[in-house]
């Protein structure tokens, strides 16, 4: 075959005119690039994590930076608004909340990055009832968590939150309990949720609100300390034909028996191949899976097997 140079200038000047006509378009807004010198696999980040969610998002960094001893993510933990907030600095890369973006939020960050963040879910979490041991009550139905959070229950109890802030645990009991009505009932905030657990035993008259991570794992030393100390409460459950009550394990919150069930998300602000897009194909590939698994949560990106067995609650 001949090689035709008139041909080949005619093409390559097009292609010059093309170029120029993109680059000289007013209207065209170049996406910024959140980078650094990470990789999928090495360099240092920053990411917010919702308190909630410290011991299981601690288990997933340790084996992740074991697996790859040149990477080095450091987490934050704070209230859900704040992790929300930090999206806005260049220093957080990614967050680790209960929700991913609203429409809004996207329409938001495609204007002001030029690109959405990329977010998804990763496992079920669910918010923990606990009670002092000396409480004379451990069974409720929502309706009665309804009832002591807006002031019209006959119940007593103190009820005390995982937050001197806002944080993801008050959302989701106003926003799923209360269906928005106020917290007008006898309520106080602590720390954090290790400052719950701590308030509740030592109160036998309150009652905690935690994520199950903090209290859930019976393998872990922390966690079979902490549970020693508080009861975990037990709730009506949510698609059961007969009155039954069901503590927040896994195949109660794989069925949706818990009523309290809750989705662990991440946001990721990164659009080329960094450390924290290489966390978050950890977190949702079957090594990350697992973790959420052996710390009692449901993990979503993989089959939970079920098997009948015969369990005291």
């Amino acid at each position: 075959m001949k090689f035709n140079s008139t041909i080949f200038s005619r093409v390559l000047t097009i292609m010059a005119i093309v170029l120029l006509a993109a680059s000289c378009n007013p209207n065209k807004k170049k996406a910024k690039v959140i980078a650094g010198d990470d990789t999928l696999n090495s360099g240092t980040i920053h990411i917010s994590v919702d308190e909630s969610f410290a011991p299981i998002i601690d288990s997933q960094i340790k084996v992740f930076m074991s697996l790859n001893p040149k990477a080095r993510i450091i987490a934050h933990y704070k209230p859900e608004a704040d992790c929300l907030k930090d999206m806005l600095n260049d220093s957080t890369r990614m967050v680790i909340i209960t929700r991913g973006l609203s429409d809004d939020e996207e329409l938001y960050y495609k204007d002001t990055l030029s690109f959405v963040p990329m977010h998804g879910r990763i496992a079920t979490d669910a918010i923990a009832v606990i009670t002092n041991n000396k409480a004379k009550d451990s069974l409720f139905s929502v309706a009665n968590i309804r009832g002591m959070l807006n002031g019209t229950s006959p119940y007593t109890y103190e009820l005390v939150m995982d937050g001197l802030k806002a944080t993801s645990t008050v959302r989701f009991l106003i926003d799923s309990v209360l269906r928005g009505q106020a917290m007008n009932g006898n309520v106080r905030a602590a720390k954090n949720s290790e400052a719950v657990i701590n308030y509740v035993a030592s109160t036998p008259n309150a009652i905690g609100f935690i994520g199950v991570s903090w209290i859930g794992n019976r393998e872990d030393p922390a966690q079979l300390t902490f549970q020693k100390k508080v009861r975990l409460a037990a709730l009506q459950c949510a698609n059961c034909k007969e009155e039954v009550y069901v503590r927040p394990y896994q195949a109660n919150m794989a069925m949706k028996r818990y009523p309290l069930n809750r989705g662990l998300h991440y946001i990721l602000k990164e659009n080329y191949a960094g450390l924290g897009k290489g966390f978050v194909n950890f977190l949702t590939h079957e090594k990350g899976q697992l973790i959420f698994r052996r710390g009692y949560l449901v993990p979503d990106r993989m089959a939970l097997q079920i098997r009948k067995a015969n369990v005291t609650e």
